[in-house]
């Protein structure tokens, strides 16, 4: 799993171009080339989703921009750029509900193209989470090419644009920023580019709480190759840029904890004090299990139960995932985002959209419909589109509880 790797953006595109008597095409030109017909196919899914649920909100009397920009979470991150921390609620069953909950990066991306732009906040956000989600779905593409050639980059891409929840993909949500800075961070320890690795990790880690996974992935490959570097005899310190990563990963994750500590008094716990106001804590699946037993014994809101639906499909997912025997860094991202999601409390309904930037879950029937007869790959394809714009319509439109 720790063997080096060679660059999916090959000196090939070079060689080929000055063997032709031609300007040589910009690697990074050459790789968005190839993955053209991913990202157009993903534009296509989340334009006509977006169509679909402001065809629905129109019709329904409501604003489609309003709800795609300053619905639930993106309303905490707009006032957050606009007036900076410091909003809590205090709710009548003793429940405080602390905006420190909310990771840095996303409002000061907000503020900083207010600021160049004559936009208001709704607005950047948009346009922050739609150029990430087309970022994500490059990285995500340039993960998977190589390793499994252009058809299954390609067909992956898709289907991460086709899921129940990709609807937060088109909001004013921090879930595309993260899923961003992940898949080309992963790109980056496959390329063995370990300092790009680590500064697109750390950034990951400023985003989202469960940013902490891509950290985690850098630093799992980065002990694998210390012990293989150990065992060849070479010397360590001229691994220096391994180093580097490694300690870069983590910071901007345990930057904001430790900020969030020492702001409300407990340098250690505090941030998680403040997660458990939002009724978010890691028990192990306990207080999941509690919400799974009820949704079967009780009649559920349908959210819910669609919740439990794509989670079990997740856990599936990760097991025929492992049997794939994936990159230590594919694996070690995705074992923590889904063991997050799965030992993680508070909003069940919001599950799915934890595990929106787990997308080496969708590797297993990516490979399965590049092999189908294109017939199948059609309808299952068809299939899933249908699922995907009527239930992100309804997820925004109609759907009692939040994201």
């Amino acid at each position: 799993m720790c063997a080096p790797r060679r660059c999916p953006l090959s000196a090939e595109t070079f060689d080929s171009a000055a063997a032709a008597g031609a300007r040589p095409v910009p690697r990074w030109r050459a790789a968005l080339l190839r993955a053209a017909p991913a990202l157009g196919l993903f534009a296509a899914a989340r334009m006509t989703g977006l169509l679909v649920m402001a065809v629905w909100a129109w019709h329904i009397g409501r604003s489609p921009r309003a709800i795609l920009a300053r619905a639930w979470d993106s309303d905490w991150y707009m006032l957050i750029a606009e007036h900076g921390y410091g909003r809590t609620l205090y709710w009548p069953d003793g429940a405080v509900q602390s905006d420190l909950a909310f990771f840095p990066l996303y409002p000061a991306m907000l503020r900083a193209v207010t600021t160049v732009l004559p936009v208001t906040s709704g607005t950047a956000g948009l346009l922050i989470s739609w150029t990430a989600a087309g970022a994500a779905a490059w990285g995500i593409y340039a993960v998977a090419e190589r390793p499994h050639g252009r058809r299954t980059a390609t067909v992956l891409v898709l289907l991460w644009g086709l899921l129940p929840h990709a609807i937060v993909l088109s909001m004013a949500y921090t879930e595309p920023v993260l899923t961003a800075f992940a898949a080309w961070s992963l790109y980056a320890l496959l390329a063995r580019h370990w300092l790009w690795a680590g500064v697109l990790a750390s950034l990951a880690g400023l985003s989202r709480p469960n940013g902490i996974a891509v950290a985690a992935a850098v630093l799992a490959v980065a002990g694998c190759e210390l012990v293989l570097a150990y065992r060849r005899s070479e010397r360590l310190r001229t691994l220096w840029r391994l180093w580097a990563g490694a300690a870069l990963a983590p910071l901007g994750w345990l930057g904001y904890v430790l900020q969030v500590g020492f702001r409300t008094g407990d340098p250690i716990g505090g941030y998680f004090a403040v997660q458990r106001g939002w009724t978010s804590r890691f028990d192990f699946g306990i207080g999941a299990l509690k919400v799974v037993r009820d949704i079967v014994l009780r009649p559920a809101l349908f959210p819910l139960l669609i919740s439990l639906l794509i989670v079990a499909a997740a856990v599936l997912l990760f097991a025929l995932f492992m049997l794939g025997r994936p990159p230590l860094a594919l694996l070690v991202y995705t074992a923590v985002l889904v063991l997050i999601t799965v030992g993680g409390s508070g909003f069940f309904e919001s599950k799915p959209r934890f595990l929106l930037p787990a997308f080496p879950l969708l590797l297993p029937l990516a490979l399965a419909l590049t092999k189908a007869r294109p017939k199948a790959a059609v309808v299952v394809t068809v299939a899933l589109a249908g699922l995907s714009f009527a239930y992100g319509t309804y997820l925004l439109t109609l759907s009692p509880i939040a994201l």
